[in-house]
């Protein structure tokens, strides 16, 4: 803590092991996520990227180790969740809308339900943050009248009326058409500029350069490599890294 009673980290992990059955996905996770950090997950496929994220507001359970979010410990069974998911916004892969509620209704309900907020104070941050996300126009829509890119960022703003301290996005673009990306990305990038704390699934290369503060690539439920995006992108240690982005950054 520092002289203000604030936790100097916004998360730790240390030693995270989970198991899906006999299959263990994440091995001895140790990670260290400073206050206004930007961290970039990438690697293949099942390497264990979504679950590491998903552990942090305990949508995973893990069955070793600890995670610390804000100074709060995640205690297994799910002790601290209810606490540690006020401080944690997340953006799925899938947008995750009510397709019956309107957008403004989709980014009110939440603050009316957890946070007790009167319908005035409700709509006021709702159409504060969906102009933020240049999308307060379509606040009258309902989520199938928008394309894939409208709908991710209604996602984001609705995570952003909850006044997260840490936000986690999980792979955000890997479901819209290559044209919305940059939208979505754009959205992400002015976060980023606000000093949000953030840790990104993602294979944006681009992202990831623009953004972090660091690139962690894992690989079979570990962290193989961390470093800066200079050192990541251009001086690679491991092999695994090394194969990884000559795939990638070649497709």
């Amino acid at each position: 803590m520092n002289e203000n009673n604030v936790p100097e980290k916004a998360i730790e992990m240390v030693d995270v092991n989970k198991w899906y059955g006999p299959l263990q996905v994440l091995k001895g996770i140790n990670l260290s996520v400073d206050r206004g950090e930007h961290i970039v997950l990438c690697g293949p496929s099942g390497s264990g990227k979504s679950t590491l994220i998903r552990c942090i507001n305990h949508l995973e359970e893990i069955q070793q180790g600890a995670i610390n979010v804000n100074g709060t410990r995640l205690g297994h069974k799910g002790a601290n969740a209810d606490h540690v998911r006020r401080d944690v916004g997340m953006v799925f892969q899938q947008f995750n809308l009510f397709p019956h509620l309107t957008v403004l209704e989709n980014c009110m309900l939440a603050q009316r339900r957890v946070r007790k907020a009167s319908v005035a104070e409700a709509r006021e941050k709702a159409m504060r943050h969906l102009q933020r996300v240049h999308i307060a126009e379509q606040a009258s829509k309902y989520p199938a009248q928008l394309s894939g890119g409208q709908q991710q960022r209604v996602a984001i703003a609705r995570a952003l009326c909850m006044d997260p301290k840490i936000m986690l996005f999980d792979e955000p673009t890997s479901a819209l058409d290559p044209e919305m990306v940059k939208e979505v990305l754009d959205t992400m990038i002015s976060l980023a500029n606000d000093g949000i704390t953030m840790i990104c699934v993602t294979h944006e290369m681009g992202f990831a350069r623009a953004v972090a503060h660091r690139v962690i690539f894992m690989d079979r439920g570990e962290i193989i490599e961390s470093g800066t995006p200079e050192a990541f992108f251009g001086n690679p240690s491991h092999e695994r890294t090394r194969a990884f982005l000559s795939q990638i950054l070649n497709h």
